[in-house]
């Protein structure tokens, strides 16, 4: 079986020059077309299954580290996972990367010398003598990745939403939201009474939530932890969550389904 990699990165000459150093320091490598951003790097990743994965962790839309998480979110039952590297100019973020849950990292601009250190550390990784990484290993790194930093400033927290309302604005208690959604531009807030649309993304909403009360269940779904009446687990494995005060039912991703382990 040959072996494929996925580039994922924004800067075009950057991405060739990371691509033409491999072809030079590994032939035999399959190349598939690069990604410009995270999300067609999730879809190409999807549809080809590469070996491994070099993800910028800069990119528009998608960052590499939430690129990742959709693809272990979305990755098939039984097919082995790709190999990560991430691509960064930040030395704060590759460092963290390759501690935590990458195979290696790569400082921008790529330098050939530290990439055949990379080329050797994948090639070993790969060889048949040694075993793949565990999902469950690479979605506990991811979650790390992925977690605030413990240094990072907290934002104040929410009480209180205020969404539009027609020409009104509608005040919305914190504790009166069963579920925010993300829906393309904006965030779908669904209350026992009402919905509302607000306009940011769930990126810009969760540093102001309250992460005891409000649990991320999927990348684009977060629940109040004390709405949820029942999780049930089908006969694939596959966690969907049971409201108190709302018929609508939410899938559980597996990359979050650690939080129901009790089950």
């Amino acid at each position: 079986m040959s072996l494929t990699a996925l580039i994922a990165e924004d800067e075009a000459l950057l991405a060739e020059h990371l691509r033409s150093e491999l072809q030079l320091l590994w032939p035999e490598l399959e190349l598939l077309p690069i990604a410009p951003h995270g999300q067609a790097a999730v879809d190409l990743a999807l549809a080809r299954r590469p070996s491994l994965c070099f993800l910028d962790i800069r990119m528009p839309g998608l960052s590499g580290l939430e690129a990742a998480a959709a693809l272990a979110e979305d990755w098939p039952e039984g097919e082995p996972f790709p190999l990560l590297v991430f691509v960064t100019a930040y030395d704060q973020y590759a460092l963290q990367a390759f501690e935590l849950a990458a195979v290696d990292y790569v400082l921008k601009p790529v330098q050939r010398e530290r990439l055949a250190q990379t080329v050797g550390r994948l090639q070993q990784a790969l060889s048949p003598r040694q075993a793949p990484p565990a999902l469950d290993t690479t979605l506990d790194q991811l979650r790390q990745l992925l977690a605030p930093a413990a240094s990072a400033p907290v934002a104040p927290r929410l009480r209180l939403l205020q969404v539009s309302q027609g020409s009104s604005i509608q005040m919305v208690p914190i504790e009166e939201v069963l579920f925010f959604e993300a829906a393309d531009k904006y965030v779908r807030v669904v209350t026992a009474r009402k919905e509302h649309l607000m306009r940011l993304s769930l990126r810009e909403l969760l540093p102001q939530l309250d992460t005891e009360l409000f649990w991320q269940v999927h990348r684009g779904t977060v629940v109040r932890s004390t709405a949820i009446d029942r999780a049930v687990r089908d006969e694939q494995g596959k966690l969907t969550l049971h409201l108190r005060d709302h018929a609508e039912k939410l899938g559980v991703s597996r990359l979050y389904a650690h939080l129901f382990r009790g089950l």
